[in-house]
């Protein structure tokens, strides 16, 4: 059997890497970048953590901050405006998941023919090429983008979380620097935390898991379940968030090699209609669809009990896996993740859109990974079953 790995040619992991940003430039021979990153860090000064070790070194670096929390069509198609307006040799993704994710949909977009649009590139289609390589630097600890051949973009025309794989996705180097993550707030750190848990979990129970995969969702689990609750409850504690940033990278080149589920594939309509927090919509969803599918793939559920800590090695996998399902749900009342009513989420409007968010999630192509491959109606028995909590 042959097993085709992707990651990152260049991984700069450890807390103050970014301050070497020039140096991983300079590696490439590039030397014009274009960073793209959201309002916040502009406004907030965090983004000159990027670009004075650029002018440090005499780059002078273009910014495209018009980003948006759920990457849209529309934002991409000005963002490769920017690009191509300005003589640029890379793109720095600087950010969350949707600065990274922007980046790299706007290297695909930028390499295709006039008339072409971002939902040309959906799921089966393969994106492949790039404009621009792009140069990833996370500030949560959670998507694990910076090491995937997979980028998520909204189709505004209609409401959809389109996702987009290919190695033109795939960045051509990451700088993974845990203090960057100081500042993220609690709410935010548990829904990354909890998004790059059922990465890596997604992962190593996808029907397209493989041994090379495997090795990375472990260590993931490993790093990220004894640490995801202190980084909620103490912000400042640097083991915590170093442990934490390492496991989102290494859940991202789980997934990316194998592939994530039907969390994921329920969880990107949500975010689309009701504008949830990915890692927050996971999170809703994950102690449900475990359930449903754990059966379906026992022993591995149970060996990732065993790697999260909250089993034994002597423990038998009906003990293991019961032991991880009740671990998922005590996880979201620790980080406090509300059910879609409590979130805000209309019953009107969240009961009528069931069947919509079904299909959507099958079309997506991520359920059918999943241990147990539901229908249309199991699914939408599934979104029931999230919204009771």
């Amino acid at each position: 059997m042959t097993t085709t790995f992707v990651s990152p040619r260049l991984l700069m992991i450890g807390g103050g890497s970014v301050g070497r940003l020039a140096e991983v430039l300079g590696q490439f021979g590039l030397s014009k970048p274009l960073v793209v990153t959201d309002p916040w860090m502009v406004s907030s000064g965090t983004v000159e953590k990027a670009l004075a070790p650029l002018r440090g070194a005499g780059i002078a670096a273009g910014v495209f901050s018009d980003t948006v929390p759920d990457p849209t069509d529309t934002v991409i198609e000005a963002g490769v405006a920017a690009m191509k307006g300005g003589d640029y040799d890379c793109l720095v993704g600087f950010g969350g998941g949707s600065p990274m994710d922007t980046a790299k949909a706007m290297a695909i977009l930028g390499a295709a023919a006039p008339g072409v649009k971002m939902r040309d590139f959906k799921v089966p289609a393969q994106a492949n090429r790039a404009a621009l390589p792009v140069i990833c630097i996370p500030t949560t600890a959670g998507t694990g983008s910076e090491a995937t051949r997979f980028t998520v973009i909204t189709d505004t025309e209609r409401d959809e979380k389109m996702l987009i794989a290919g190695l033109g996705a795939l960045p051509l180097a990451a700088v993974v620097d845990f203090e960057l993550t100081f500042s993220v707030p609690p709410r935010t750190t548990a829904d990354t935390g909890i998004d790059t848990l059922t990465h890596a979990l997604e992962a190593f129970v996808s029907k397209r898991a493989n041994d090379e995969a495997d090795e990375y969702a472990l260590r993931a689990m490993r790093l990220i379940a004894p640490n995801l609750r202190t980084v909620y409850r103490e912000p400042s504690n640097a083991v915590a968030r170093a442990a934490m940033m390492k496991g989102a990278t290494l859940a991202g080149i789980a997934f990316s090699n194998s592939s994530v589920a039907l969390v994921h594939g329920m969880s990107r309509p949500i975010g689309a209609h009701f504008h949830v927090p990915h890692g927050l919509s996971n999170a809703m969803l994950l102690p449900a669809v475990t359930e449903y599918s754990l059966n379906a793939a026992l022993p591995r559920y149970a060996e990732a009990a065993r790697a999260m800590g909250i089993a034994t090695s002597a423990e038998g996998d009906q003990s293991a896996g019961a032991k991880l399902l009740q671990e998922l749900r005590d996880l979201n009342r620790d980080l406090a993740v509300p059910t879609p009513g409590a979130f805000g989420i209309d019953p009107a409007k969240w009961d009528g859109l069931l069947t919509t968010m079904a299909d959507q999630a099958l079309a997506s192509g991520s359920p059918a990974n999943n241990p147990a491959v539901p229908d249309a109606a199991t699914i939408v028995s599934l979104y029931r079953r999230a919204w009771e909590g």
